[in-house]
């Protein structure tokens, strides 16, 4: 399915938010006629109010995709009025976190196509990644359709079952938060050596912004790149040989959380 396609017969967002806004935005600088494009949104930014996109109107009885980009603890409420849609050629796609497909399919019957992804925060800056799966219902294209929908925040992969799903949550939908405590705590720690905090925050943003970087670009894995930077006998070694303690350091403690993230995340999908 191609934006042509999509305008065509439409697309509805449910929900507008940061994330709702990051695609929006992507969909539209990339040609989506803002005229296919009805959002359903109580509170409506200025921003959106300046797409010319469709907000809180009649909606298309048969659109292409519905995206639902609600939280999950209003999906009860939000959902109900696009159950007509259910049963038909309309893929919705969600970027709840914690919906399963079975939920989904309670709800709008399971021969609609539905399609699980999930996204991160950095989506925001273009510079996400998510990951989808499909339900029975669904195929090829409409794993293309989502594809390409949510490409506009960044990268894409396909798990190739939903129970994958929470391990992905543990690791790429909570890991920004991993990353920016990281930073919060390696700033902390300059300080302590005497650094002024203004100045070691501003070190941590570059150090971690500019090493993600380079492991992304890189042609080696990121453990050629610790290779690299550590000369034996030096300052990176000593500071490692805390850090890779199996029982204190990163290994032990970043098993422990993804676990501990993966684990609630099973728990709220019951």
């Amino acid at each position: 399915m191609t934006f042509s396609d999509i305008s065509e017969r439409g697309l509805v967002l449910l929900g507008c938010g940061k994330m709702g806004s990051a695609m929006l935005a992507g969909w539209l600088s990339g040609g989506l006629a803002p005229s296919a494009v009805h959002v359903i949104d109580p509170n409506p930014s200025d921003w959106l109010k300046s797409t010319n996109v469709n907000i809180n109107g009649d909606l298309p009885a048969a659109p292409a995709v519905v995206l639902v980009a609600v939280k999950p603890q209003m999906m009860a409420q939000a959902l109900p009025a696009l159950q007509a849609m259910g049963q038909g050629k309309t893929l919705f796609v969600s970027v709840a976190a914690g919906t399963t497909l079975a939920r989904f399919e309670a709800m709008l019957g399971n021969t609609t196509p539905i399609i699980r992804a999930m996204p991160n925060t950095p989506a925001a800056i273009g510079r996400g990644i998510t990951a989808i799966c499909g339900n029975a219902a669904s195929d090829c294209d409409d794993l293309d359709t989502a594809e390409g929908l949510l490409s506009a925040v960044g990268q894409v992969v396909r798990l190739t079952a939903e129970d994958q799903m929470d391990a992905v949550t543990a690791v790429s939908g909570s890991g920004p938060a991993y990353v920016f405590h990281l930073i919060e705590c390696l700033a902390q720690a300059g300080v302590a050596q005497g650094l002024p905090a203004d100045l070691a925050l501003t070190l941590a943003k570059a150090t971690v912004g500019g090493a993600g970087q380079l492991a992304e670009d890189a042609t080696e894995d990121p453990a050629q790149l610790r290779v690299n930077v550590t000369s034996p006998g030096g300052t990176t070694a000593a500071a490692l040989a805390v850090l890779m303690d199996p029982n204190i350091g990163f290994p032990a403690l970043l098993n422990k959380a993804v676990k501990a993230a993966a684990d609630r995340g099973k728990e709220l999908g019951k």
